[in-house]
């Protein structure tokens, strides 16, 4: 099984005929997704690779069914895009989009769960299921996500897109498969969290281990630790936490919007202190998960 998309998946792409979105619908397609529609206000009639663009999202809705979107919008135009998307009913929605004001994004966040909608992103890659389908830039071209990427039973969540691919590569050469990866995005406010996605893992029968990928900044590790405490979770969980040296340089950006230290409880090593005490296991480097993934399930 998967979490959020499998090969039944039905989404549209929101932004579809800009540079970007035209490389991300050939990825899709070639992957296996079914992308039934794109948007692109005053450019319906016309096709990506096939796929049918229209000038709203209703005018698919009221065609076929859609289970998600991704939006691939300018920033100035992505609150609208997201609002549109939730006024249809599309319940899971991924924001490719970065640079989009704070205020906006929580705003988004908010009517999405007012809507019970879930958002992935903003300034993320999507979603990948191997062998199922991919939502998103996640893995780039489909044979490089299909070397990448394999079936199996470890839940893969990151900041970063990038790292998503290159510890689901290491997981992958190990012979440890993927039940789903998800790039969360890297911006300080964000749809979905570690602790958000991990009842869906949860609930996920075939996912029987958790791997992440951490950075300095914000409470999202110290979110995980506390519901792995709290809610007893089932899934033993190996972190990978990078950007140690910011400890001794408190305000410095790390790649990510989302990665200020602004205090103590931002540092690395209080992150991976917290972690710990809640059992989960912190590698020193990205090449010794697999082997902590097996220790913790006893392979």
């Amino acid at each position: 099984m998967s979490i959020l998309i499998t090969k039944h998946t039905t989404f549209i792409i929101q932004g579809i005929t800009g540079r970007e979105a035209v490389n991300m619908t050939r990825e899709c397609l070639d992957y296996g997704s079914k992308i039934v529609g794109g948007v692109t206000p005053g450019r319906g009639g016309r096709e990506v690779y096939g796929v049918p663009v229209y000038d709203t999202v209703r005018q698919i809705t009221s065609r076929t069914r859609v289970d998600g979107s991704v939006v691939a919008v300018p920033p100035a135009f992505t609150r609208d895009a997201v609002m549109e998307a939730l006024d249809a009913g599309i319940k899971l929605i991924v924001i490719v989009t970065e640079r989009i004001p704070r205020y906006e994004v929580a705003q988004m966040v908010e009517m999405a769960k007012l809507r019970g909608a879930r958002i992935i992103g903003p300034n993320c890659l999507g979603i990948l299921s191997p062998d199922e389908a991919k939502m998103g830039g996640l893995g780039g071209r489909a044979e490089d996500a299909r070397k990448a990427f394999k079936k199996g039973f470890v839940g893969v969540m990151s900041r970063s897109g990038g790292m998503t691919t290159e510890m689901c590569n290491t997981l992958s050469a190990a012979g440890l498969g993927q039940s789903t990866a998800v790039s969360i995005g890297g911006d300080p406010i964000i749809g979905s969290t570690y602790a958000d996605l991990m009842p869906l893992f949860e609930a996920d029968p075939e996912t029987k281990a958790i791997v992440i990928y951490c950075e300095p900044g914000g409470r999202m590790e110290a979110e995980l630790a506390q519901y792995v405490v709290e809610k007893k979770s089932r899934l033993p969980i190996v972190a990978f936490m990078a950007g140690r040296f910011m400890d001794e340089m408190p305000g410095m950006r790390f790649g990510h919007a989302g990665t200020i230290v602004e205090g103590k409880a931002d540092t690395t090593a209080e992150k991976i202190a917290r972690m710990e005490a809640a059992g989960i296991s912190v590698a020193e480097r990205i090449e010794d998960i697999p082997g902590m993934v097996k220790q913790r399930l006893g392979l």
